[in-house]
């Protein structure tokens, strides 16, 4: 079975069952989502927790164990096993296989794991786990759904906004899943339930954002132009080295540069993309930005990253960051 985050509670109010997996690399949804497992088995009944941490040479029979031995005075307990590398290796994949199989009633198995590839996913021991158990994928909010997340949680504590400024909290957040989550808390506490404004939000929101060089690419590509030169100058005023960027950014434009080059050729731009090293959650960016754009585009788009590379290097003169924006903004839409 999977559930969302946001569907978690409604299924634990109908009921526990014996096996859950968390995982994800949104820090706060997974710290949620566990939390409210614990605090669901304890309400039933599960008076004692065992806590496991799966790290370099964890013994695996320690989890078979804790599911066999209940003590005098316990029925029900929970066995809380953390697996911070997401990587169980031969022997801990063969237990975790053979621990889902044989689940015991009064015994409740929490597994939380961090964001795992697409291999990991398909292993025999994670396909164990989900053919057994309640999977909660916790990965973080991409930025287009942000603000609706946002206002289910402003929905929580009785508040509402517009969506002119969810979009402006969403910018303030964005990367920063804890902190929006903060600020959330901080307008609940400032403000009486109901509609929130726009000036009572901005007066209370502190800029949060967690800015990143994998984002500034993502809008990059989307043909954001706002939101590039919103986190261009956020990594600038957080000293991100221009070189960095300059490579992300050549990067993704060279990765367009092969794709269109192949279609030129004939081929088909669905298998060229497989051919292509691309996260599975950016191939529909991707995707969308070798149609939109032409191969003539993406060279002029290359020569202007060398040329802005020999001005990071002193051997050209220009303003770096402004030759940035420009780089960036050759990608908006028009």
């Amino acid at each position: 079975m999977q559930l969302t985050g946001e569907a978690l509670p409604r299924h634990l109010a109908s009921g526990l069952k014996p096996l859950y997996v968390v995982h994800g690399d949104a820090l706060l949804l997974v710290i949620e989502a566990a939390d409210s497992i614990r605090a669901a088995a304890r309400n039933a009944g599960y008076t004692e927790r065992d806590t496991l941490i799966a790290e370099q040479h964890f013994k695996w029979d320690e989890l078979r164990n804790c599911a066999q031995s209940l003590s005098l005075f316990a029925t029900r307990r929970v066995v809380d096993l953390r697996i911070p590398s997401g990587k169980p290796g031969i022997e801990g994949g063969k237990a975790l296989q053979d621990y889902a199989a044989d689940l015991k009633e009064d015994v409740l198995t929490l597994i939380t794991l961090p964001r795992l590839d697409w291999t990991a996913q398909k292993s025999q021991w994670f396909s164990a786990l989900a053919r057994h158990g309640v999977m909660i994928c916790a990965d973080d909010i991409p930025r287009n759904q942000l603000p609706e997340w946002l206002a289910g949680r402003l929905q929580r504590q009785a508040q509402s906004t517009d969506k002119a400024t969810l979009e402006f909290l969403a910018d303030r957040c964005e990367g920063n899943l804890i902190a929006a989550f903060q600020e959330i808390q901080k307008l609940g506490l400032l403000f009486p339930p109901g509609l929130l404004s726009f000036e009572q939000v901005k007066e209370a929101v502190m800029d949060v954002a967690r800015y990143d060089i994998f984002k500034l690419t993502e809008a990059m590509l989307s043909g954001d132009a706002a939101r590039y030169a919103h986190i261009l100058e956020g990594l600038r005023a957080e000293g991100t080295a221009s070189v960095l960027m300059l490579w992300a950014i050549s990067e993704e434009i060279r990765t367009l540069g092969k794709l269109l080059h192949a279609t030129r050729q004939g081929g088909n731009l669905r298998d060229a993309l497989r051919e292509v090293r691309i996260r599975k959650e950016r191939l529909g960016l991707v995707e969308s930005a070798a149609r939109r754009l032409t191969f003539t585009h993406i060279e002029r788009a290359l020569q202007h990253a060398a040329r802005l590379d020999k001005t990071i290097k002193g051997l050209k003169s220009g303003d770096v960051w402004d030759e940035l924006l420009q780089l960036g903004l050759r990608f908006a839409k028009s």
